[in-house]
């Protein structure tokens, strides 16, 4: 079976190249990668309405096409899936991925090309095997199969043109056909729309099989591995797949669950991947197993801006292209795509960990910070405190939510964190303690206004039973799939909805 890695490696060895070739000229992929897609649409409606054909620099376009958010961008997505031809990209979108980012009521439909599958998400794909491979050169990867969780929403017909569902639903029913043959479980169940049925015959089919991988959300995978211990009354994953060596993640962070992990799956033969995929893109790979960050893709077809997080609600905006941007800053991502996506802002944040070649971390999103009294949390800070938090008393954490206690007239303000814990700390307060000096220490604006609790007093901290989030998320028709609790928010409508599904420990 040796010689599998070796042939492996041998075939994606130009890739491998590839990539070295953008790392090495970062700036020049992009502009060409502009130039490329503009020329495509610029037979669009879009195209001929912002004059794609007389567009000669990175300037040009940017002074000629608006930044949009997804509602400003709407009214064309609308029109999309009527099934108009020729309007944002060539020909007509046939599948749409259904997201929404946070647990909100309101949906996305972002659209699928044809390009887009190939030329990004797919694309992805490979590379993620082709660096694991080059990292690895022992793997027996391929010697297994590879669960794939699946979405939880069933496709669904919007018109006579065009389908829709989640993202891995998406991925899943465009796969070659080959793909079947070395995924689990059969296409049929990875598609069922109730997570919890699917849970179940998962559950039982793979637990016969030799399953070498998996990938996806952290947080239901670790759903996942419980039902498959609980099932077989096995403690350690490896005594039920005792090939398994690689756990692919993204969609969220990976430091809550990073212990739990490490508990269920026991060893050094097991490895962890961050990507950093999308709905509108595939953007990043951890490509470095001795680094925490990830490298940005920069040939997928996709063109990118960066607008600073603390300018991104100002009048006018300027967006910075990948040459202009520095370390150490929290950024908005703009995007401009092969699939039909202009100056788009996708409403996650980053910060650059590296410009030789373009290395970041995932910050949080537009939209999920607590800035109720100007502390400007975000949810790297928040995941930094708790990961301190648990390393000092052994707690582990399951799921969490935080959002603002508003000031009183005879109180100050706070903040509230729900905190479902897989193994609870013994002293809560201690816990709460280490949590709130740890901000302090890596945000100054919390610090500051924590001050002799003149605007900011301790934060409070509710342990709740396992399992409250969930049916938080099962009320709302969002259990499974890419759905995601959302960490941080500046108002209190997360926490006073969960309020409905738990009882304080």
């Amino acid at each position: 079976m040796a010689v599998i890695p070796s042939l492996i490696r041998r075939f994606y060895a130009k890739r491998i190249n590839q990539i070295d070739h953008f790392k090495k000229y970062p700036v020049e992929t992009q502009h060409s990668t502009l130039s490329e897609i503009i020329a495509v649409a610029r037979a669009t409606e879009w195209g001929r309405e912002y004059d794609y054909s007389s567009i000669s620099s990175v300037k040009d376009y940017q002074s000629r096409v608006p930044l949009r958010s997804y509602e400003e961008y709407l009214s064309y997505i609308e029109r999309l899936r009527k099934g108009e031809r020729n309007l944002t990209w060539p020909g007509y979108f046939n599948w749409f991925a259904k997201s929404s980012g946070t647990t909100s009521t309101k949906s996305k439909f972002i659209p699928i090309s044809k390009e887009s599958l190939v030329d990004c998400h797919y694309r992805a794909a490979k590379d993620i095997l082709a660096i694991y491979s080059f990292n690895n050169p022992d793997t027996r990867f391929f010697s297994g199969k590879a669960l794939t969780l699946g979405g939880s929403n069933k496709i669904n017909q919007l018109s006579n043109k065009s389908i829709y569902g989640d993202l891995s639903a998406v991925l899943i029913r465009n796969a070659p056909f080959y793909i079947e043959k070395i995924r689990t479980p059969p296409q049929k169940i990875a598609l069922l729309d109730d997570f919890e049925e699917k849970l179940e015959l998962i559950t039982k089919i793979t637990v016969k099989q030799n399953v070498t991988s998996f990938s996806g959300v952290p947080s239901w995978y670790l759903t996942l591995i419980k039902n498959v211990l609980a099932y077989t009354g096995k403690s350690s994953l490896l005594d039920v797949w005792p090939n398994l060596e690689v756990f692919f993640h993204g969609g969220i962070s990976f430091t809550p669950y990073r212990e739990i992990y490490k508990r269920l799956i026991p060893g050094d033969q097991m490895h962890y991947m961050e990507t950093y995929n999308a709905s509108e893109g595939f953007f990043g790979i951890q490509d470095d197993p001795e680094r925490s960050d990830m490298l940005l893709m920069l040939d997928y077809g996709i063109f990118y801006e960066f607008i600073p997080s603390d300018k991104l609600y100002t009048e006018s905006p300027s967006a910075l292209t990948l040459g202009e941007v520095e370390k150490g800053v929290n950024y908005a991502i703009v995007i401009s795509t092969n699939g039909g996506l202009w100056r788009y802002i996708i409403g996650d944040t980053i910060v650059f960990t590296g410009t030789a070649p373009y290395r970041f971390r995932i910050s949080g999103r537009t939209k999920n910070f607590i800035n109720a009294f100007g502390e400007e949390l975000i949810v790297e800070n928040a995941d930094k405190a708790l990961e301190e938090a648990c390393r000092v008393t052994g707690a582990i954490i399951s799921e969490y939510t935080a959002g603002p206690v508003y000031m009183g007239e005879k109180s100050r303000g706070t903040h509230e964190w729900i905190i479902e814990f897989e193994k609870a700390p013994d002293d809560i307060n201690l816990f709460t303690s280490l949590l709130d000096d740890t901000l302090k220490s890596i945000n100054s604006d919390y610090e500051a206004k924590r001050y002799k609790d003149i605007n900011l007093v301790k934060p409070i901290v509710r342990s709740v039973p396992p399992g409250t989030f969930n049916r938080w998320l099962k009320s709302k028709n969002k259990l499974g799939g890419q759905n995601k609790v959302p960490r941080l928010s500046n108002t209190r409508e997360f926490i006073e909805e969960l309020y409905g599904f738990l009882v304080i420990l």
